[in-house]
């Protein structure tokens, strides 16, 4: 005969809990595996520092998208820890009864009584205590699995897959295909490769802008944390996860914060050097102060762009290659083919920053690169003072560089960049126009933009995107 119905929650005070085999690691384990992450650990290093195998370490890194939740917190005191389940399992071995055995460990005896009961193996019918089973079944119950917000909120879903995802736009509307990128494998973004073109909002500015356009729905609120768990965690069901090829890093799991941190002229006369730079432009209080630099692609593309300290408001210059480039030779000291000489920068510098108002139009501090020699003719033409950076001193150029790195998720490294005509290099700088930036108030550079502009000219002035 058969165990009768229910011998099981009789015997133990809780449901039967269906055996696994072998009993997992333990999650104080992984706790310590976390921790060697945060350190700037791999994985496989990290696993063998807590003496579990490398295939353990990836496994957890990967299930769990690079991101450690609560793992890094210490244990409550209030649970039993599994050095404490061991001491309980040798002195019930000893044969001492439960207050002596609550008294030793300073626990409390329906602590322990609970815990002989509940927790202890029940293969053959019997209670048998032993600490690692303890351990996996007191884990196994601790969980408590929540439905993530985005499953729940279509409305929510929507709004946010729209804004990682949504499609590159013209000014009319029209939608910009961009370039045909390849299928996304699960990987970190294809190096010098094309990637998708998207609309590429950060959670951070998802989550803030919810505030701004849904300010009386407390339905529409979520942390860009959330975000980023529906996006690495496996199991999480809310977004694809080949949406994370549309944030800007395109990374298919999060990098703890220490391993990135883990890395690789004659024109210029001391009177246009930076430290020349007048002191308003410092403090960012007056708009009109510019960063410039180019980006270059293969084949000696480039395309030069143009940042509004300010409102971080973002012009794109076209430099297209001249006629005969890759099939007349070289010459020394000939006309830059290449489409990025210093007249054709000083050029499209000027066709672009003239359609600004006066008042936006102050200084342009630039990297030291030749293709601005130019410069005192640049001045001559549009008024704009020019001053250039200390050498290897990017963070003199922050707003730029960061905004280089922004740009590169729609014009990689290794990419030909003269391929895009103007129109598709306006509808690329109207998408980062239209992105919130936290330093704006979750503003777009375009609205602060257009703010300054009526506040100099009235009413009366043409919006900037």
């Amino acid at each position: 005969m058969g165990r009768p119905a229910g011998w099981m929650k009789e015997l133990t005070g809780r449901s039967p809990m269906k055996s696994p085999g072998a009993p997992a690691l333990r999650r104080d384990v992984e706790r310590l595996f976390w921790r060697e992450i945060a350190r700037g650990l791999t994985s496989e290093d990290a696993a063998l520092a807590v003496g579990v195998s490398q295939a353990a370490g990836s496994r957890w890194f990967r299930q769990r998208g690079g991101m450690p939740l609560f793992m890094v917190s210490p244990v409550a005191g209030r649970y039993l820890s599994f050095p404490e389940r061991e001491e309980i399992a040798l002195l019930k071995g000893q044969g001492l009864g439960v207050r002596e055995i609550a008294r030793r460990l300073g626990r409390d005896p329906s602590t322990i009584s609970r815990e002989l009961r509940r927790n202890a193996a029940t293969r053959g019918g019997k209670l048998d205590y032993r600490a690692s089973v303890a351990q996996w079944k007191a884990e196994l119950l601790a969980r408590r699995p929540k439905t993530a917000k985005l499953v729940t909120n279509d409305r929510l879903r929507q709004y946010v897959q729209e804004r990682l995802s949504g499609q590159v736009r013209r000014q009319d509307g029209t939608p910009v295909p961009g370039p045909l990128a390849a299928a996304w494998k699960g990987r970190n973004k294809p190096r010098r490769q094309d990637r998708r073109w998207a609309s590429a909002w950060s959670p951070q500015q998802i989550s803030h802008r919810l505030r701004m356009d849904f300010p009386d729905d407390d339905s529409m609120r979520i942390s860009h944390e959330a975000i980023y768990q529906s996006l690495f965690i496996q199991g999480r069901g809310a977004l694809k996860r080949e949406l994370v090829a549309c944030l800007r890093t395109g990374r298919a799991l999060r990098v703890p914060r220490a391993r990135s941190r883990q890395r690789a002229a004659g024109h210029v006369t001391p009177e246009v050097m930076i430290s020349q730079r007048p002191g308003e432009v410092e403090d960012r209080a007056v708009p009109g102060h510019w960063e410039g630099d180019l980006i270059i692609g293969t084949d000696r593309s480039a395309i030069g762009t143009l940042v509004e300290r300010t409102t971080r408001f973002t012009m794109l210059l076209h430099l297209p290659r001249m006629e005969g480039f890759g099939v007349e030779p070289r010459v020394k000291n000939g006309p830059a083919l290449a489409g990025h000489g210093a007249e054709d920068v000083r050029d499209a510098i000027v066709a672009t920053i003239v359609t600004l108002p006066e008042q936006l139009r102050r200084t342009l501090t630039w990297d030291r690169g030749r293709e601005l020699a130019q410069h005192a003719q640049l001045t001559i033409d549009t008024g704009v003072q020019v001053y250039f950076a200390d050498p290897h001193s990017p963070w003199q150029r922050g707003t730029n560089e960061n905004t280089n790195g922004l740009l590169r998720q729609y014009f990689p490294k290794g990419t030909d960049l003269a391929r895009w005509n103007g129109d598709d290099l306006d509808a690329v700088a109207a998408t980062l126009n239209s992105r919130p930036r936290r330093t704006l108030g979750w503003k777009t550079p375009a609205e602060a933009l257009n703010e300054l502009l009526l506040s100099h000219q009235g009413t009366g002035v043409a919006t900037t995107g």
